[in-house]
């Protein structure tokens, strides 16, 4: 059985999939939890029902949004694919730092793979656990920002406060 809840953030709705071991398998910034279910790998999926408490995945991204940037490292993440490369380029996600995004090149090479830079995008497109898998740190290669699944306007608020710059409502 998967528990889903959303919660409200100054970027949006935000919700979340969790299994009854506590691991996230889905999130994003959207309040239907339709647009997040096929996000969930085929192996993964199970029946969903609201949770009855946002949990500690519900304290974590608080925490998060309250200044503490760490607060969602610990959060637990169940993603599949068909592949290593991807598993092992959202583990290295993870590590990427709040405030200090890189770019698709240089996550290609963290990832041990420089020259594999549309693979290291594909791992940001795939990724199901939003803001746990930090995909939004990653920038186009010059710097910029490219695409977001929920929306460059919350990736820019994420990059903003994780930089603890001031976001305008």
């Amino acid at each position: 059985m998967m528990r889903h809840t959303t919660i409200d953030t100054p970027a949006g709705p935000f919700t979340y999939l969790v299994s009854d071991a506590g691991a996230v398998r889905a999130s994003g910034f959207t309040a239907e939890i339709d647009e997040l279910l096929p996000l969930v790998h085929a192996g993964l999926r199970e029946e969903t029902r609201p949770a009855a408490s946002p949990g500690p995945v519900g304290d974590a991204v608080r925490s998060y949004l309250d200044g503490d940037l760490t607060a969602i490292d610990d959060v637990v993440v169940e993603q599949r694919t068909g592949g290593p490369f991807l598993s092992h380029a959202w583990r290295v996600m993870r590590d990427i730092k709040a405030g200090e995004p890189v770019t698709y090149t240089a996550f290609a090479e963290l990832a041990g793979r420089p020259a594999a830079v549309r693979a290291a995008a594909t791992a940001c497109a795939r990724n199901a656990a939003a803001l746990f898998v930090p995909c939004h740190r990653v920038l186009g290669t010059d710097g910029t920002l490219r695409g977001y699944r929920w929306g460059l306007d919350v990736k820019t608020w994420l990059l903003r406060h994780e930089q603890g710059r001031s976001i305008a409502a």
